[in-house]
């Protein structure tokens, strides 16, 4: 049996690795791309099977032309930041909750089941770690609220109209293809970076915060088995490596991947941050028990690795 998969968000970060796997297996007959290219490049898809159409999630149109026929819908499309939601709080909404809504009536109609990204920032200012899925919800942004949302309406869905889906809450996810030219860049990438430049690493507050920080080798691992086994879930599943560190830990990492000392400049505290995360992956290993995270010694090499082969001559910069 063959399938065909539609990736929302597909020439991301996460969604351009998903593509590349799925690229290499024979029973995946059609991989189709629907991307707005708002933070996603066409150029993260060259060496994959994956179809791209340029467009948005909130395109009613559009959506139901991308999801005929399709078996599975990995719904990866979002404003991913918390700090781009507290600048710009509806129009993350309007992306994050809004097209998921969209998403989900066109995957629906089809009959398509459906695997959602949430978030870790569901979690908010929760003091308990590790945190587990069946901790109240207490989003600090309005990042964390739209993923609630994406979440919610995810699960609600199979509720009332019997979809099959599956909510996964992913946990700062890092690897190559992630961007970091923008000033909403994740924590890995901008200090891999500045650190590749002979930049001082801007590390916000004391640097004492810690995070579950999971390699995307292993998010695609879970995608992958996901569609194909088409698990689901009528709760959310966290996504994670599953560890605790703190960011000066993850300098200290990185100091040792490069085999050279990084500067720290601090800058003040960001809103909207978590002070501490670290995630329960008892759910995730009932659900896929194959699936093994990577380190975060091999992960960082890997991405050093990717960040060094892509930078440009013109801007000094990873694509």
């Amino acid at each position: 049996m063959t399938v065909k998969i539609v990736v929302t968000g597909g020439a991301g970060f996460i969604g351009a690795n998903l593509c590349e796997q799925l690229s290499l297996r024979p029973d995946v007959s059609r991989i189709l791309v629907l991307d707005d290219l708002s933070s996603g490049s066409p150029a993260n898809l060259r060496d994959t099977r994956a179809e791209l159409v340029h467009g948005s999630i909130l395109d009613r149109s559009l959506l139901k032309e991308v999801v005929s026929e399709a078996d599975a819908v990995v719904h990866l499309a979002a404003r991913p930041s918390v700090a781009m939601s507290i600048d710009d709080p509806e129009g993350s909404h309007e992306v994050n909750a809004t097209g998921t809504l969209r998403v989900l009536e066109a995957c629906r109609a089809e009959g398509a089941y459906v695997v959602a990204a949430s978030s870790s920032a569901v979690y908010g200012d929760s003091v308990e770690n590790p945190k587990h899925e069946a901790l109240a919800a207490r989003p600090l942004s309005p990042y964390g609220v739209n993923k609630l949302a994406t979440e919610a309406y995810t699960l609600a869905y199979a509720a009332s109209f019997g979809m099959r889906t599956l909510a996964l809450r992913f946990f700062n996810v890092y690897g190559p293809f992630q961007p970091a030219d923008h000033a909403y860049a994740a924590v890995i990438p901008a200090f891999v970076d500045a650190a590749l430049r002979g930049e001082p690493l801007r590390v916000h507050g004391d640097g004492l915060q810690t995070r579950d920080f999971t390699f995307v080798e292993t998010v695609v691992s879970v995608l992958v088995d996901a569609v194909m086994r088409e698990v689901t879930s009528e709760t959310p599943v966290n996504v994670a490596h599953g560890a605790q560190v703190t960011l000066l830990e993850l300098v200290r990492e990185l100091s040792a991947v490069l085999g050279r000392p990084l500067k720290i400049r601090h800058d003040p505290p960001r809103k909207g941050d978590i002070r501490d995360s670290q995630a329960s992956c008892d759910r995730l290993h009932r659900l896929f028990p194959d699936i093994a995270p990577v380190s975060l010694d091999v992960g960082l090499r890997r991405t050093v690795d990717w960040f060094e082969r892509t930078m440009t001559t013109d801007s000094g910069r990873p694509r």
